[in-house]
């Protein structure tokens, strides 16, 4: 197999949809996706944290006891259980990394599917 680099920017200039999990990498059973834009929806995942890492843009990231808000280059982990809103006023370019097998919105009856770009 050929070891070939991903280049972020080009795999970001292939979609416009925001929210649609498109995973650009698979690593240890994990997703890495990106691209955001406006609110998701409150939720949480019962097995495992969430990591989102802000490339470009901001993100806010509601917990019901505070805001954690994100700049480029700022990252942050929602420990297991916890429940949160992601929201980007503007479109947002980061890393979400997950297990391969964990629906984006907690819940697998409402999870949109993921598609590898």
């Amino acid at each position: 197999m050929a070891a070939t680099s991903i280049n972020l920017a080009q795999k970001l200039s292939t979609f416009e949809e925001a929210w649609s999990p498109k995973v650009v990498a698979r690593y240890n059973g994990n997703d890495v996706m990106v691209k955001v834009k406006g609110e998701f929806n409150w939720h949480s995942h019962a097995d495992t944290d969430d990591f989102f890492l802000v490339l470009k843009g901001g993100l806010t990231i509601r917990l019901r006891d505070g805001d954690v808000r994100l700049g480029p280059g700022e990252m942050f982990v929602v420990p297991v259980g916890v429940e949160h809103c992601p929201v980007a006023e503007e479109e947002t370019h980061l890393l979400l990394i997950e297990p391969g097998d964990t629906p984006n919105t907690g819940d697998a009856a409402t999870a949109a599917v993921k598609e590898l770009i």
